[in-house]
């Protein structure tokens, strides 16, 4: 029996101000928590990868501050979501000291609470089969919509109340597998996607 979620535990604006791989890491087992309806939905983060506009061209701040990127240059704690390929949303969470253009994408999560809006929202009909609950919410894309984040939800306070992270025990680096990250073609060979090792929400073993 899992052990019931403790929705004061919030994480600190200092949690987020940190070097972004240090947070990217430190993400992993924390959990994501959104307001909908009235209703709770609650996540662990499983995957994550890191981006630094500094020296990464895969980063969106590669190519310095625009009005898509700018809140990536803010200090950490603030939500960035995205829309690509002209059909999904991605959501990240914004590191670092301002101007640094740092942020972590979540690419997946382990379901926790409120399942069965993220079923409704997701596939808008009841689950066929157990594949589609393992594949609910393990991508980036699938993840916001399963989470209803749009582009409504970008440059939101992260220490606020509509969506926020909550503390979790810290995941040993001996469970944590590090790995290049998925779907870029340029800095592909930089070792900045980590996952929590044998979690079946994974994206990609």
């Amino acid at each position: 029996m899992k052990p019931p979620i403790d929705y004061k535990n919030k994480l600190p604006k200092s949690f987020y101000t940190r070097n972004t791989l240090i947070v990217a890491k430190d993400l992993l087992g924390k959990i994501l928590v959104k307001k909908q309806s009235g209703k709770i939905l609650a996540g662990k983060i499983v995957e994550v990868e890191a981006y630094d506009g500094k020296m990464d061209q895969a980063a969106h701040t590669f190519i310095g501050k625009t009005q898509r990127n700018k809140i990536m240059f803010e200090s950490g704690g603030y939500f960035y979501v995205y829309f690509t390929y002209g059909v999904h949303y991605c959501c990240n969470v914004v590191t670092g000291l301002q101007g640094e253009g740092t942020a972590v994408l979540i690419r997946a999560l382990e379901p926790l609470e409120g399942v069965d809006i993220m079923i409704k929202n997701r596939y808008g009909r009841n689950l066929n089969n157990d594949k589609e609950f393992i594949n609910l919410s393990n991508g980036p894309a699938k993840l916001c919509k399963a989470f209803s984040i749009t582009s409504e939800h970008n440059e939101i306070d992260l220490t606020g109340s509509l969506i926020y992270i909550l503390d979790a025990p810290k995941i040993s680096n001996k469970n944590i597998v590090t790995t290049t990250r998925i779907g870029i073609s340029k800095s592909k060979n930089l070792p900045w996607r980590f996952y929590i090792k044998n979690n079946p929400f994974v994206s990609k073993k």
